[in-house]
């Protein structure tokens, strides 16, 4: 049976609509990763940040402070004096005490005549209380400038100098004249002591200057007075000026040249090699031992004038005594030296930290058993020093084997009182010189 033309035309029809439905349903399925994936890349491109939530949290506590009845506390009056704080206190609680009680939550919030009011004052109070607080904190944290007094500058310059460890650099230089051969010359050694103590204030001085920017990371210095800013750097340098030229100067024509030559060589031993070594290299600690062994070389050569076995034996137990001093003192510091940028044996190598401490201790008894030798001592000086050498070197295995602050802590209170004990039994065993034996006088 043939079909009629008006039957053919509704087919064709449906047959183009389904056929344009199916080609538009499958481009829409075939193009919907391709929009999500870009609407992916666009939302992964605003990442939720921590703004966001600070935007949200402060929307809920708006709407929460509306939902809540809360009355505003009036800002108390500023006092005029600190003895009316108590009564403007009772006069805040007074205030508290006669504010209208909240009302019920029964009741509707349209029945609130003031409603609109607190929750305007609310704002306005809390954005005043934040203003007067950023105020004071930004009073506490401004920098202020430090006005130097003029008794306050003596004790300055005593820190910037580091008036102890001069102290002990006089008192070393001090022994090497005591313990030269030959009669003991009263202003020969006073000369030497001044022209000792001014040098080695010129070092420290000269020292500290050079290491403010580091120095102010560590715990340890970061009180000194140009870290501080206690004192202006131009004073310092002016300082250790004056105090090198005369002090050299003293040990050069006051005592003799050998004495002022080995003073001018140790500043700039300690400020030109020491000072920036410390942040290169762990060489630092051998020169420092060398920085302080050169005073009681000096103390013998202003007695004697001219370097004699004796001067290096004294040299050698300073310079063997600073390391388990020194070692041990690093190692309670090593979050400091590092926060610093000090390259020390006790951050970069502390095992060959806790064997030079070690091996410098048992050195001791070695050089103690050596001055007899040299005609320095007589002989029961090994046996009245065996003692307190042999005690230290205990304490130095004690700090390389446990390795630990409280080791590190006895060797260094130990070394504290070793030297001077050690000096005063090399004083009282002295060797006795006759007439015939007597050195000749300095030059």
């Amino acid at each position: 049976m043939a079909a009629s033309p008006h039957t053919l035309s509704s087919r064709l029809l449906a047959g183009w609509v389904g056929g344009c439905v199916w080609y538009l349903e499958r481009r829409a399925i075939q193009e919907s990763p391709h929009k999500f994936l870009h609407l992916f890349r666009n939302v992964n491109k605003q990442w939720i940040t921590f703004q966001h939530f600070s935007f949200l949290k402060r929307m809920y506590v708006t709407q929460l402070n509306r939902s809540h009845n809360q009355q505003v506390k009036p800002k108390p009056e500023p006092v005029a004096s600190p003895f009316l704080e108590k009564t403007s206190s009772g006069q805040a609680k007074a205030e508290m005490y006669e504010m209208r009680p909240l009302s019920p939550p029964s009741l509707s919030l349209s029945r609130k005549p003031n409603e609109k009011e607190l929750i305007e004052l609310e704002p306005a109070s809390v954005i005043e209380d934040s203003i007067d607080v950023r105020k004071e904190t930004k009073e506490e944290k401004r920098w202020k400038e430090m006005k130097l007094q003029v008794y306050d500058l003596p004790g300055i310059l005593a820190r910037l100098s580091k008036i102890k460890l001069t102290g002990l650099v006089v008192s070393t230089t001090a022994a090497g004249f005591a313990l030269a051969p030959g009669p003991f010359d009263w202003p020969c050694f006073l000369l030497t002591s001044v022209g000792t103590g001014l040098a080695s204030c010129a070092a420290n001085s000269i020292n500290q200057f050079f290491e403010v920017p580091f120095d102010s990371n560590m715990n340890r210095t970061k009180n000194r007075p140009l870290v501080r800013g206690q004192i202006s750097p131009l004073l310092a340098v002016s300082f250790a000026t004056c105090c090198a030229v005369p002090g050299v100067a003293i040990l050069t024509w006051g005592v003799n040249p050998l004495t002022g030559a080995l003073g001018l060589f140790n500043i700039f031993l300690y400020t030109c090699c020491y000072t920036p070594l410390k942040r290169i290299s762990i060489v630092n600690t051998w020169v420092g031992a060398v920085v302080g062994a050169i005073p009681p070389v000096m103390g013998w050569t202003a007695a004697t004038g001219s370097l004699d076995a004796g001067a290096f034996l004294l040299g050698g137990i300073l310079y063997s005594w600073q390391f388990p001093h020194f070692n041990a003192l690093s190692w309670g510091l090593r979050e400091d030296y590092s926060r610093g940028g000090y390259c020390m044996m006790s951050v970069t190598h502390p095992g060959l930290c806790r064997r030079v401490a070690l091996r410098h201790c048992l050195a001791l008894l070695v050089l103690s058993a050596a001055a007899p030798v040299l005609d320095i001592t007589t002989w029961t000086f090994p046996f009245m020093s065996l003692p307190i050498n042999a005690y230290i070197s205990y304490l130095g295995f004690r700090f390389y084997v446990d390795a630990d602050r409280r080791s590190s802590r006895r060797l260094f209170f130990c070394s504290l009182w070793h030297l001077p004990l050690l000096l005063l039994l090399m004083l009282t065993c002295k060797r006795p010189r006759g007439d015939g034996d007597a050195a000749p006088p300095p030059s």
